[in-house]
């Protein structure tokens, strides 16, 4: 008697299953990740797919058939997808109708030896590849971020908080099923990921932040490099989220950024204190203190006109070392300077900043003692007069350097310090 319901299903179930099945899956909402298609037909195996079978496949999804928990095909492009490649053989694929007859009832005998089921199994997921946003993270603990400002050498590490959104998208399903999700009947949710995502995301921000602090960009600025950010988290995660998972972060957003009010203010600080190496911004900030000082003191009704006048006069006893050393610094540097002939910079050593252009030599000039033009060459350029026979031309036998005037040279050579004598005269 069993043998006889055993055989008789298992005729059933292959004539159940020659009908053409169309697969088929609702829009995929942002929260379902992975879902099991759905079929529409005439009955038959759930878990079986007729050959020649029709497979509905929509924007934003991908499809993948799996059949004895391997995956055999899958597919992204949207439109109607046929499988023509299935082991479940059906007289209505067409082809050689004896041909389809002859391997139906090897379907039928290979039933039979299972008890009338079915010996295999073959499913329709659908992936869902849109962009999935709105994934909400902030930072429980300040997270490192380092402070670089070449301008005025700062390098310091300090602690900010950050809080935003952050999306990613499913670029292969394939390892998605393999590694996550597997052969599953009810939907899979992005909330059976997204703690896992969160916390592998705030332990990158970390290095993240120091490729881009790398760069020059304050933290105050983060919300307006995003993209740097979103490069600088996909170097870190990709190893795990694309390479293992199949999933890849796309875009990073930052509602605020703020760092301790402890090293704000150490920041603004250095900053501040920076600014004052410039001469002149040194001297406002005097200037102000002063203001400052003469209005406090005139406030001071106890003290009276006396103690206003005390503390102007100290203010500028303080501003008047600062004020002259920095002005006493200008007239030096002019005395020493020279103009460049190659590009017209203004230098004041032995070479030119800007191009490397060497220091002309001042040396070979005289006196006219007619009309006092100060000469170069055998003649005055301007009288005509000659260049008197008893003012030698100086040299320095260990450098090269000639003195401005040859008249009157110097002891020693300002260049070298080798002693002038008369080795030194060339002419």
């Amino acid at each position: 008697m069993g043998l006889i319901k055993a055989a008789l299903g298992s005729a059933a179930g292959v004539l159940g299953d020659q009908w053409k099945d169309y697969f088929y899956t609702d829009a995929l909402p942002e929260n379902v990740l992975a879902v099991k298609g759905r079929k529409k037909g005439r009955g038959g195996s759930d878990n079986i797919i007729s050959n020649g079978s029709v497979i509905a496949v929509a924007s934003g999804q991908c499809m993948m058939i799996v059949e004895q928990g391997k995956v055999v095909d899958l597919c992204a492009v949207p439109g109607e997808y046929v499988y023509d490649i299935s082991t479940e053989p059906s007289i209505f694929a067409g082809g050689d109708l004896a041909d389809n007859l002859m391997k139906v009832f090897q379907n039928i005998g290979k039933r039979f030896t299972f008890g009338g089921m079915p010996p295999k199994d073959q499913r329709v997921y659908y992936f869902n590849t849109k962009e999935i946003m709105g994934n909400k993270y902030g930072t429980p603990a300040p997270v490192p971020f380092r402070v670089v400002d070449r301008n005025i050498g700062l390098d310091m590490d300090i602690a900010i908080r950050c809080f935003g959104e952050y999306s990613y998208r499913m670029t292969n399903p394939l390892l998605f099923y393999t590694n996550i999700c597997g052969n599953v009947e009810a939907p899979y949710l992005r909330s059976q990921l997204d703690g896992q995502l969160k916390s592998e995301l705030l332990t990158a921000l970390q290095p993240a932040f120091a490729k881009v602090s790398e760069r020059g960009v304050r933290y105050s600025a983060l919300p307006g490099h995003t993209m740097e950010v979103t490069q600088a988290l996909n170097e870190v995660l990709s190893p795990k989220w694309r390479d293992q998972r199949g999933i890849e972060l796309v875009a990073v957003g930052m509602n605020s950024v703020r760092a301790s009010e402890e090293d704000e203010k150490t920041i603004k600080e250095l900053q501040r204190t920076a600014a004052l190496r410039d001469p002149n911004m040194r001297d406002a900030y005097m200037t102000n203190a002063k203001a400052a000082a003469v209005q406090s003191a005139a406030a001071n009704q106890s003290a009276g006109p006396a103690m206003a006048f005390m503390g102007m006069n100290m203010a500028d006893a303080m501003a008047q070392p600062v004020h002259s050393q920095s002005a006493a610094t200008v007239p030096a540097a002019a005395a020493n300077s020279w103009t460049c002939p190659g590009c017209g910079a203004l230098a004041t050593g032995k070479f030119c900043p800007e191009c490397g252009t060497p220091r002309p030599a001042a040396g070979g000039f005289w006196t006219c003692q007619s009309c006092g033009t100060r000469n170069k060459g055998k003649f005055c350029t301007e009288c005509g007069a000659k260049k008197p026979a008893g003012v030698p031309q100086y040299k320095c036998d260990k450098c090269g350097w000639e003195p401005a005037d040859p008249a009157h040279p110097p002891k020693f050579c300002p260049e070298c310090g080798d002693p002038f004598d008369n080795g030194d005269i060339v002419s």
